[in-house]
């Protein structure tokens, strides 16, 4: 079941060089030309021309209006989705699909996303061939028109990717719920041993929460037994959970280095124009803690979160001897975009 999306081999030492030569026109079409177009801008044409790209019906697949019920229908399970998807599409037709995707995201965090797609290979080789597990199973959504100065969004998912954007008059950007999600989370066996696709979300809460005084690690850790799942699963709004843990003042200098850093794994999986004002939202954000349930050491069950006044980064490693990664991104006020339309609709649409 070899993908013609997907048809690399990644080494622990080279993943990038190799993803990188394999999507080659993906990057050309994208992250090459940050500087020449603004990110609204760039997702506009690259929407439109695969959009172009596609036959009547597949069209009629892969676009709802904007206000469809859809937009908020997401997940991260390996079910059947809304959309186009990969393993629908021609060659020429995937090339656009990968060309949307790195229009907002890093060049990381696209890496990180194919190399998401490519362990349902692995998945699939170690179950003797379930068909669900299927690196081509992954769907682009387009809502409303992408024109460049307009209010539309976009998705791509499937089992374990979840990226959402949220575009208001061509200008405002949201990019929640961001959904990465790693099974297995190191690659124990075959040709790819070795591989960790979220390695830094892992390594780096470990460190923070390894570096605790006595006392501090008294706050942090709310539960010696991790819950089982991310505890907002696929919400359509991710309410506050009760904030616990360590409030970052808390935390000495070096501590909040960490701390940040971890953040910044989440928040620059997307390219830098985007990153740079949802850090912005961030450090705005009141009474931000880090809390941490479970083992200390690798391969222990362990869960965290961090969270403040208007963000939620959640993480769970706890399935299949804690080697599966689930790991999301939210914007309590404004995921989907839901403050920014708020506001669009009050201000063109009152009547």
């Amino acid at each position: 079941m070899e993908s013609p999306f997907l048809t690399f081999s990644i080494m622990k030492t080279s993943m990038i060089t190799k993803l990188s030569g394999l999507t080659g026109i993906a990057i050309a079409m994208g992250l090459s030309s940050v500087q020449a177009h603004g990110p609204t801008e760039q997702m506009a044409k690259t929407a439109n021309r695969f959009l172009d790209s596609l036959s009547q019906k597949q069209r009629e697949q892969a676009t709802f209006p904007m206000k469809s019920d859809e937009r908020a229908n997401w997940h991260y399970f390996p079910k059947e989705r809304e959309g186009v998807s990969l393993k629908e599409m021609g060659a020429d037709q995937r090339q656009l699909a990968q060309a949307l995707l790195s229009s907002a995201l890093s060049h990381e965090g696209y890496v990180k996303a194919l190399t998401i797609m490519s362990l349902e290979q692995i998945l699939y080789d170690l179950e003797g061939g379930n068909d669900s597990r299927d690196p081509e199973l992954y769907y682009v959504t387009i809502f409303g028109d992408p024109k460049p100065d307009g209010t539309w969004g976009w998705r791509v998912e499937g089992h374990h990717l979840s990226v959402n954007f949220t575009i208001v008059e061509g200008d405002h950007i949201a990019t929640t719920p961001s959904f990465y999600g790693a099974n297995p989370a190191r690659v124990l066996s075959g040709p790819q041993k070795g591989l960790r696709t979220l390695k830094a979300e892992e390594d780096l809460a470990r460190k923070l929460v390894k570096s605790l005084s006595a006392n501090q690690r008294d706050a942090a850790i709310f539960s010696k037994e991790p819950p089982h799942e991310i505890l907002t699963g696929a919400d359509r709004k991710a309410h506050g959970l009760k904030p616990l843990g360590l409030a970052r003042e808390e935390l000495t200098q070096r501590q909040q280095k960490v701390l940040d850093k971890l953040i910044r794994e989440y928040v620059y999986r997307y390219r830098t124009e985007i990153a740079k004002q949802a850090m912005k939202e961030i450090k705005r954000s009141e009474s931000i803690h880090f809390a941490w349930a479970g083992g200390l050491e690798a391969r222990e069950p362990h869960y965290y979160r961090i969270q403040g006044s208007a963000f939620l980064m959640e993480y769970a490693n706890t399935q299949n001897s804690a080697n599966h990664i689930h790991a999301v991104w939210r914007d309590l006020q404004n995921d989907f975009g839901r403050d920014l339309l708020k506001r669009h609709y009050e201000e063109h649409h009152s009547d």
